[in-house]
């Protein structure tokens, strides 16, 4: 048995191993730090965030910061609204972005590099904010559900990252084969180019979902009804405006008479706000990566 040889590293490659090492561990220090104060903060008592108590751990844990949140109804109606912007809204992009990116990816598609032309025209070139308000309220869909989902049906850095996908994974001689089988090109695409191309569906399924998710300038814009503001408008009027109305949160007068009460329902609103792209993104992850290395290094 033979031991296997290791190479041995110079002084120089050790120290600046080490760096990397510390420098790393800082940057990781800078990031985690935000995240676990809040997420504390979020399971401490209104007078221990107030009084700043919270550092790294809980003190005196409660639930009541999240009991409040779930009990105003205004959150819940932001949150209901959030899913189904995001749920409806990346469906449809989904669906519009393969049914382009797929025919603009055969070679054999007539005019494919005209329409990539004009893709690009509209990527580098954007009519300005007024014309958009202009075109969205010509389509009559101000102030609906709508507003939030068509605008931004489609966006070309997607279908550009779908396209190369396609083009490098989805071999020509595999649609010339079925074409010559008598299959038809729905049927291609629902049973070989969709199956073969679960990675870039990931990878367009995340884009589009934590897009919509965090939609809030096109809610700011075209939406007037509170009943209709997805949850970063409640979370911009409660972080930014510093204002909740009482009367939303049943059973907890007394606590709102309390100063910490504010910020204890900001950590947890924050908490709740963020908790479906962390519980979607490690299921989507090893498709991620892997979509959109080859979606967009091979382009």
């Amino acid at each position: 048995m033979f031991k296997a040889s290791k190479i041995r590293e110079s002084q120089g490659d050790r120290l600046f191993l080490v760096g990397i090492y510390i420098f790393l561990s800082l940057v990781l220090i800078i990031v985690l730090f935000p995240l676990i104060f809040i997420i504390s903060s979020s399971f401490s008592s209104p007078q221990a965030v107030v009084s700043g108590k919270v550092w790294l751990f809980p003190v005196d844990v409660t639930l009541e910061g999240y009991k409040a949140v779930f009990r105003n109804p205004q959150i819940v109606s932001g949150y209901l609204n959030s899913l189904f912007y995001a749920v409806v809204g990346t469906a449809v992009n989904v669906v519009l972005t393969v049914m382009l990116a797929y025919p603009i990816a055969r070679k054999t598609f007539f005019g494919r590099n005209a329409i990539m032309v004009l893709l690009v025209i509209t990527m580098m070139f954007d009519g300005g904010l007024i014309p958009f308000y202009l075109v969205v309220k010509s389509l009559h869909i101000l102030d609906t559900r709508w507003a939030m989902i068509l605008p931004g049906a489609m966006a070309v850095f997607q279908v550009i990252i779908a396209r190369t996908f396609f083009q490098t994974s989805i071999p020509d001689e595999i649609a010339e084969a079925a074409e010559l089988d008598g299959c038809s090109d729905l049927r291609f695409i629902t049973s070989v180019v969709i199956p073969l191309s679960k990675p870039i569906l990931a990878v367009l399924t995340l884009m589009y979902a934590v897009g919509h998710w965090n939609a809030y300038f096109d809610a700011l814009i075209f939406l007037k009804s509170p009943d209709l503001f997805p949850l970063q408008i409640v979370l911009r009027n409660i972080l930014i405006l510093n204002t909740i109305d009482p009367t939303m949160v049943s059973k907890v007068d007394q606590m709102l008479a309390q100063q910490g009460l504010k910020d204890l329902l900001k950590y947890s609103l924050i908490v709740v706000a963020s908790a479906p792209v962390l519980i979607i993104y490690p299921f989507v992850q090893k498709y991620f990566v892997k979509g959109v290395m080859i979606g967009s290094l091979k382009g």
